[in-house]
């Protein structure tokens, strides 16, 4: 979200969330720094997420499925990209996570119970 909104939180807000990070003159490699930080983040986010009991953790995966593919996209948009527009995930991705999600977890719910 951080790096997704750093336009609007620099221009708007007065903001940047990144320790030493220079909107102003904000390059590749401090892009692939923070991408590599984030990468870190959603690996161990995800052990945690496993570790939910199964009820709770359809919510909590189609959080993580949504910020991992705003993350992908990030990292295939050059610097001058994020510094002039937000990047979005389109709806009908965001749909067909969301689908997928309930009918793993409509899935799993069946399983065990069977």
């Amino acid at each position: 979200n951080f790096l997704r909104d750093m336009k609007s939180d620099y221009q708007e807000r007065g903001r940047v969330y990144f320790p030493g990070i220079d909107f102003e003159n904000f390059e590749h490699e401090a892009k692939q720094k923070i991408e590599a930080e984030i990468a870190n983040d959603f690996a161990e986010a995800y052990k945690g997420i496993m570790a939910l009991p199964s009820e709770a953790r359809g919510g909590v995966l189609l959080a993580y499925k949504y910020y991992i593919k705003l993350f992908e996209k990030i990292r295939q948009v050059p610097v001058h990209k994020i510094k002039e527009a937000r990047i979005r995930v389109p709806d009908f991705q965001k749909i067909s996570m969301l689908l997928e999600t309930l009918v793993i977890q409509l899935f799993q719910s069946s399983v065990s119970f069977g």
